[in-house]
């Protein structure tokens, strides 16, 4: 009996491994600044608050469309950037152009498309996800990020993240 029940146990360990193998992970970067390092002014309210240069690569096969969120954690998740529906062929977005690519959602600003980072104080940090679809989600201009979240539900075949930090003068 003791083989029987390690047997299943083997059996639901590999399962396991493999269903966490099918997540791709995308790697997201930005000639502007690096994994950690400081945003630049000039995407931000200090600045033009013009959207970064944004780029990734990895995505697995079967990407049908990416999408954007950009939040800052500090600020219990204020979202700065929801873009869907980015066709599957596209992997950056130039500097100031990415709601012209994807198609633009509300941002905590209470408007659509990219809203740069504008801490109250301090430095916080923002995080720019990327997600790589297993189909284009038609939401629509305006989608909020809670909505994007719950269409990208069984949909995200990779995911990736690139981290920067801003603190205003």
């Amino acid at each position: 009996m003791e083989w029987r029940a390690l047997a299943v146990l083997a059996g639901i360990g590999l399962a396991a491994c493999s269903s966490m193998a099918t997540m791709a992970g995308l790697t997201v970067s930005s000639s502007a600044f690096g994994e950690g390092g400081a945003i630049p002014s000039q995407y931000t309210c200090d600045g033009a608050d013009t959207s970064p240069p944004l780029a990734w690569q990895g995505a697995p096969e079967g990407t049908r469309s990416f999408a954007v969120l950009v939040t800052d954690p500090d600020a219990r998740g204020f979202v700065h950037w929801v873009l869907t529906d980015i066709p599957a062929d596209v992997s950056e977005l130039p500097e100031g152009q990415g709601d012209a690519i994807g198609v633009p959602g509300a941002n905590d600003f209470s408007r659509d498309g990219w809203g740069g980072p504008c801490p109250p104080s301090g430095q916080h940090r923002y995080e720019f996800r990327v997600y790589a679809v297993s189909e284009t989600l038609g939401l629509g201009e305006g989608a909020s990020a809670d909505q994007l979240r719950a269409a990208l539900q069984g949909k995200v075949l990779a995911e990736g993240v690139l981290t920067g930090v801003y603190a205003r003068r």
